[in-house]
């Protein structure tokens, strides 16, 4: 016997808060039915008939605004669904991209690459250099409530180290995402899927 095929394998996936609601329903029905749902310190836990579960995770903490509802995943679509405003700042060596977001959808942004013979031929120096630059100019006058990051988090941290942005980066802080060089189609994507019910769907264990 193949012992992997007695690990259950898991996977993650973003769902919009008007979508999940539908999500849930076609996972159950996929899985010979909902046999629990379990209100956890890390999200609403679903365990289907056949031993799958998935963990729904909301966006952000309800910091004093939490979810309304009958049930869990009622209460989970209503803090999910609240519109919240965020700073966002995506680097990797092969470019960057800042902006603000609520609901989704962006307010103010910019990406872009940056030459690496300003600083010396050192590529990740000069990304930074260029990424602060911009983000002090989409930040300016643009509150937000959290911090959203993703890519090299050396070059994240390095941005965000800048003395000028002191103040952004002690906001409170949402999970970072794992992103591909940012393009514009990313840092929208990225936008959206901060603002998304996190799915960490784990299979039922093999035979």
């Amino acid at each position: 016997m193949n012992p992997s095929s007695q690990n259950p394998s898991s996977r993650s996936a973003f769902v919009a808060a008007a979508r999940l609601d539908g999500w849930v329903a076609r996972f159950a029905a996929s899985h010979r039915g909902l046999a629990s749902t379990t209100d956890t310190d890390d999200g609403v836990l679903l365990a289907m008939r056949d031993g799958a579960t998935a963990l729904l995770t909301p966006p952000w903490p309800d910091d004093g605004r939490p979810g309304r509802g009958a049930g869990p995943v009622e209460r989970l679509v209503s803090l999910a669904s609240q519109e919240r405003r965020f700073g966002l700042v995506l680097v990797r060596r092969g470019g960057y991209g800042v902006g603000v977001a609520a609901a989704g959808k962006l307010l103010a942004s910019k990406v872009g690459t940056a030459s690496s013979r300003s600083r010396g031929g050192d590529p990740g120096a000069a990304v930074v250099e260029r990424a602060a630059a911009e983000a002090l100019k989409v930040f300016a006058g643009q509150g937000f409530e959290y911090l959203a990051t993703g890519g090299d988090k050396l070059l994240v941290e390095a941005v965000l180290a800048v003395p000028a942005l002191r103040s952004v980066r002690v906001q409170p802080r949402l999970d970072p995402l794992a992103v591909p060089d940012p393009k514009m189609a990313v840092l929208e994507k990225a936008a959206a899927d901060f603002c998304a019910v996190r799915v960490r769907i784990t299979d039922p264990a093999g035979p």
